[in-house]
């Protein structure tokens, strides 16, 4: 295979954007490599962790030739390193692939592309459909924060992805928190959920972009695909049943404020630095007209905020997890949060006002 008089982004631009997967240390080298092939006149870049797969291209880079793969971060961070305007020649002969970049030369070690391992496609369709790039990493950004790590329950380790009727819908949850988005999209579907494994989440929220561009999303039988601006993206699923979250949120609470959001971030983030490092508690004490937001830690130190808010209800004093509460606050995009409240040992319900598309649930502690 020969590159000849190739622009370094031409070849940098896919190579970052399927490279974000590919582990430091595996127990196959390969899987350290990116596939690097020629397909339909363009060059395809693939690389996979074997429960993922990311595909780009790079348009009109080279006619024929063999496939090979190479160190995806080493290949990455060389040509990071060249100016921006280099232009490359590529060669790969045997088991060397050498890049030459003006007066500087590389040798970079290969592997051969028939033991490189693929996740083969399923042929069942269970749901298709497309929507704006925007609107799916928006809808992401809102769950995305409550879904858990490491957790025994594999299951909640990812976000589920819920297609029914003209919604799509985003839940995640760490047993503690849930956080529920809705998102309208055009078309009837048939009721269709998947558990999309976080990893995956997080490597679509630095793919995707903020525009409107489509990106179309397949359901396979056990598999989920994304493809968008030239990178097709293939996730196995998580294998398991995600809890009832319509039973978790709360209905009915009576004790309800409606907040500025910005108001009540920075005054959380002042407290949190006095509270408990291990257990990372705040109470939150509702008065009429008053909210007091209360931290302290084991040397005895406190910090006290205190909010006007238009309240005229029963008193309240409740605690909670400061970053379950930082979180939900730092992901909204919007000017004011409602939170409803039911007694001490209730979980809280956060929304905003107006708006029906979106709930977040966290669990109360006791301080």
């Amino acid at each position: 295979m020969q590159l000849k008089q190739l622009a370094r982004d031409t070849l940098l631009r896919p190579l970052q954007a399927v490279s974000g997967i590919v582990e430091r240390r595996h127990t196959l080298p390969i899987l350290a490599n990116v596939l690097i092939e020629p397909k339909d006149g363009n060059l395809e870049l693939t690389a996979t962790d074997l429960e993922m797969q990311i595909s780009a291209s790079a348009e009109g880079a080279v006619k024929a030739g063999p496939a090979t793969t190479v160190s995806a971060r080493k290949l990455q961070d060389l040509l990071r390193a060249l100016p921006d305007d280099a232009t490359l020649n590529v060669d790969v002969s045997g088991s060397k692939m050498t890049v030459r970049a003006g007066r500087s030369r590389f040798n970079l070690q290969t592997l051969a592309a028939g033991d490189y391992p693929r996740i083969s496609l399923g042929q069942e369709k269970l749901q298709s459909l497309s929507l704006p790039q925007k609107d799916l990493r928006g809808l992401f950004r809102l769950v995305e924060f409550a879904m858990a790590q490491q957790d025994i329950r594999y299951y909640l380790n990812g976000l589920l992805l819920v297609v029914d009727r003209g919604s799509l819908q985003a839940v995640a949850t760490d047993g503690h928190r849930l956080s529920w988005a809705s998102l309208a999209v055009e078309g009837d579907y048939t009721r269709q959920e998947v558990i999309l494994p976080r990893k995956t989440v997080l490597e679509l929220g630095k793919l995707l972009t903020d525009s409107e561009d489509p990106v179309s999303v397949d359901i396979l039988a056990n598999q989920v695909r994304f493809r968008f601006s030239g990178i097709e993206l293939v996730s196995k699923v998580v294998d398991g049943k995600f809890p009832d979250y319509n039973r978790v949120i709360p209905l009915g609470h009576t004790k309800v404020i409606t907040i500025d959001r910005d108001v009540l971030l920075s005054a959380m983030q002042r407290a949190a630095i006095l509270s408990n490092e291990k257990f990372r508690g705040v109470r939150l004490v509702l008065a009429s007209e008053t909210l007091r937001i209360i931290c302290t830690n084991s040397d005895q130190e406190e910090a006290e905020e205190e909010l006007e808010v238009a309240y005229k209800g029963e008193s309240l004093d409740i605690g909670f997890n400061i970053n379950y509460l930082l979180g939900v606050l730092q992901n909204l995009e919007c000017s004011e949060i409602a939170i409803a409240f039911g007694d001490a040992n209730s979980s809280a319900l956060v929304t905003m006002p107006g708006r029906d598309d979106y709930k977040y649930v966290v669990m109360p502690m006791r301080i």
